[in-house]
């Protein structure tokens, strides 16, 4: 960037090709040292990109093996491995009567206070699972972008419309307790979310 190149892409795999035809902004040849430390930035970069799909493999390998709900739950669009281990690691190991004890056990239902004749909601509980909490709110932003055609994501930009900041804040986490029990709809009765696309 500072000598105005601006479509290198070091993680593509030719990136050395790429490299070998960069000029800076007036046509010069990069400095030898400059390309020597670019180049080394870019094996480190790809060292660690390597070693990711090495992890991903495994996980891959390992939930074939051990967990067919973790491959079902992945074969929804938006929803990768490591979402899925989590989410069955943390939630989907219990046996839930009903969607109120999915939501309270995420920590994701509603806390109202009354008293006297005020009766108010004070927000939702958070005294559930915090990393499963956590994980279903992630995969309620991620639910949005990879299945914005589901009736979860048309439920949550009619409650939203153009709105900002807190409003979509507080609607993600209703959209993520509407999710987790559509989640458990589907894992044991096996009802796809209305409208969700699964991988090809």
């Amino acid at each position: 960037m500072t000598q105005g190149i601006r479509d290198f892409k070091p993680a593509r795999p030719d990136w050395r090709e790429q490299l070998e035809t960069l000029r800076t902004a007036d046509g010069r040849d990069l400095p030898p040292c400059l390309k020597n430390e670019i180049k080394r930035e870019c094996r480190r970069l790809w060292q660690v990109i390597e070693m990711i799909m090495e992890v991903e493999a495994e996980q891959g390998q390992a939930a074939e093996t051990t967990a067919s709900v973790i491959v079902q739950l992945s074969n929804l669009r938006g929803i990768g491995l490591t979402i899925a281990s989590v989410i069955m690691n943390e939630v989907f190991f219990r046996d839930f009567q009903n969607r109120r004890e999915v939501a309270g056990y995420l920590g994701l239902a509603s806390s109202p206070r009354s008293s006297g004749a005020v009766s108010r909601d004070q927000g939702i509980q958070r005294s559930g699972n915090p990393r499963a909490r956590r994980t279903a709110i992630e995969l309620g932003w991620l639910w949005l972008r990879h299945q914005p055609d589901s009736g979860l994501a048309r439920w949550f930009h009619e409650r939203v419309g153009a709105g900002k900041g807190r409003i979509r804040r507080t609607v993600i986490v209703a959209l993520a307790r509407k999710l987790i029990i559509a989640l458990c709809r589907y894992l044991t009765q096996g009802l796809l979310p209305e409208g969700a696309m699964t991988k090809a």
